[in-house]
């Protein structure tokens, strides 16, 4: 599979100091998949400022005017969770216009797949807040970029960080061009992700969350895929998959409270891989959002790309057959099936 990586020096002009989200987590990963030598496998794809019509598509001129203000004047604190410095507000921009570069380079198939390394990262912004680390929605702009562009109507958008994004929940809870799915540890920051928070009006069962028990495994998370997200995305055909990658779930994370290692990120790809390639030639972009340990970062990183290079879409692909799944996993996968099915009856 041709793949894209899209990457600057200029992610780490975001400084955050010892904040947990920090410049060493991009810079890192970029050097463990150097000296692996995973950059002569990838094409480098370049990335720009997103416009500020761009970032609008998504948030409201006067909170980005706000933020570009706190930036310029030195930042320093913005609300509980967030650091702004000098650099802020450009480095967003370049972490949306990032992701804008990839899906660019995937929907004009220079490339079949792409994955940005680009931070701050994005999923919990709202239209007119920063939180939980992110400033603008890098995910939902480029959902919104892609409608707009090229004229999409069916964008997936697959969630697997440890934390619900309420962001892009938000952003298109009433919106049926973009299906949903968040897979999430219950009852974590930031409160949202319920099963019963499954959209509105024409976005009615667009929004499809999967809250589940701490210390869930790789053969949790791909029984979750495998039951809820793969027929009902091969129901849905989307144009585009989106994947906000969080790898915040990896066991060795200082903030989560999941089990997964590199070969579960590896088997969650294939299953988003084996979609992309049956629905919409194997357009995926891949989005970095959290994860706060170096090595799991980039043990999580390395397993999703070399997937994605070694993926042929020409080829049978078969996942793990016996999984071992908690029996709480399977209660939710069920709670979620029975409440879901009256939108998509391939749940039944």
């Amino acid at each position: 599979m041709r793949t894209g990586l899209i990457y600057d020096p200029a992610y780490l002009n975001h400084n955050t100091g010892g904040h947990p989200e920090n410049g060493d987590r991009v810079a890192y990963i970029y050097s463990i998949l150097k000296k692996a030598g995973m950059l002569e496998k990838i094409i480098a794809i370049k990335p720009r400022l997103a416009s500020l019509d761009e970032i609008e598509l998504v948030h409201i001129p006067e909170y980005i005017a706000r933020l570009r203000d706190y930036s310029n004047r030195g930042g320093g604190s913005y609300g509980p969770d967030n650091i702004v410095s000098r650099g802020t507000f450009n480095t967003a921009l370049l972490a949306a216009g990032g992701t804008l570069a990839a899906v660019d380079a995937v929907l004009e198939r220079k490339v079949e797949g792409s994955y940005a390394l680009v931070r701050p990262p994005g999923h919990h912004a709202r239209p007119g807040e920063a939180m939980g680390f992110c400033f603008f929605n890098n995910v939902a702009i480029c959902a919104r970029y892609a409608a707009k562009k090229y004229g999409l109507s069916r964008i997936l958008v697959v969630d697997w960080d440890e934390h619900h994004g309420n962001g892009t929940e938000e952003i298109f809870y009433n919106d049926n061009s973009v299906l949903y799915f968040s897979v999430h540890r219950d009852g974590n920051y930031p409160g949202t992700g319920q099963i019963d928070q499954a959209g509105k009006g024409a976005g009615a069962g667009f929004n499809i969350n999967v809250p589940l028990p701490r210390r869930c495994s790789d053969d949790d998370y791909e029984y979750v895929f495998r039951q809820i997200l793969q027929p009902v995305a091969h129901a849905y055909k989307p144009e585009l998959v989106l994947v906000s990658a969080g790898m915040d779930t990896h066991a060795k994370d200082p903030i989560g409270q999941m089990n997964i290692f590199g070969p579960g990120y590896s088997r969650l790809a294939a299953v988003v891989l084996e979609i992309a390639g049956r629905c919409c030639g194997g357009a995926t972009v891949f989005v970095l959002e959290g994860g706060y340990n170096l090595q799991a970062l980039a043990e999580g990183v390395m397993a999703v790309i070399n997937t994605m290079v070694k993926w042929d879409f020409k080829e049978a692909h078969t996942l793990e057959e016996d999984l071992m799944v908690k029996t709480a996993v399977k209660s939710a996968v069920s709670n979620v099936r029975r409440y879901q099915e009256r939108y998509w009856p391939e749940l039944i």
